[in-house]
């Protein structure tokens, strides 16, 4: 007699709640508001750095995954921690702002020429398109050379949207960090948590929505190229999802 099969369990959805919650609402309140209750900035700082830092090992635990922006994120959160803590120049501190998605911008450019091109993690991935069926429909009208041109402009785009990043955190971290960290860590940190506060405004919203608009690009072109409809495209969660709507 077989052994019945154990169903195989899904990672756990991230909350939103508690993505804000970590990432910016209590890193901005102790930033911003901790030094009225904690004399030490360096613990203020610590504390603040540590609910992100969590997050990211708690989420990680949950769902078994951490992508390459998430990583990437981390390692942020640890180098903000180390200008802070070192009480480094407020420069390296807009440097490091502006390095990151400038680097990012430049690995997703980079991977085009490679055989495993991040557009395809970051947005035609399985998880999100049934990639199997979109590449035999593609193969059989022989289409498959105007896909591939689709994802290297795609690739472009996503490639425009990290310089963008980059050219805002440079602004916004250049007039919010106005305090050496040596000088005033108590008002470096209040300038730190602002900056973290607007930066999801001026920064996270525009680049969401470019993000947003790539992924429609690319699910219109798959629709035109294969002549599936847009729920034959996605993949079956997605799928089941838009049928019980």
């Amino acid at each position: 007699m077989m052994e019945s099969e154990k169903p195989t369990q899904k990672p756990q959805e991230e909350s939103l709640l508690k993505n804000l919650s970590f990432n910016l609402i209590i890193p901005v309140l102790l930033l911003t508001k901790g030094s009225k209750f904690i004399d030490s900035p360096v613990t203020v700082l610590l504390l603040a750095l540590a609910f992100p830092t969590i997050y990211f090992i708690l989420d990680y635990r949950a769902r078994g995954k951490a992508n390459f922006i998430s990583i990437l994120g981390f390692i942020s959160i640890l180098l903000t921690g180390g200008v802070g803590l070192l009480e480094l120049p407020r420069f390296w501190f807009i440097v490091k702002e502006t390095a990151i998605p400038a680097i990012i911008g430049l690995v997703v450019l980079g991977s085009m020429y490679t055989k495993y091109p991040l557009i395809r993690t970051l947005l035609y991935n399985p998880k999100m398109f049934d990639v199997e069926k979109i590449q035999n429909h593609l193969h059989e009208r022989k289409t498959e050379n105007a896909f591939e041109a689709l994802l290297r402009k795609s690739t472009w785009l996503l490639v425009f949207s990290f310089a963008l990043s980059a050219v805002l955190n440079f602004l916004v971290a250049s007039h919010f960090i106005q305090t050496e960290p040596a000088v005033d860590p108590v008002q470096f940190n209040a300038e730190v948590g602002a900056m973290t506060g607007w930066s999801y405004l001026i920064i996270a919203l525009p680049s969401t929505a470019i993000m947003i608009a790539i992924f429609f690009y690319i699910t219109r072109g798959i629709k035109s190229l294969t002549g599936l409809t847009l729920e034959a495209c996605m993949a079956e969660e997605h799928r089941q999802k838009m049928e019980e709507k």
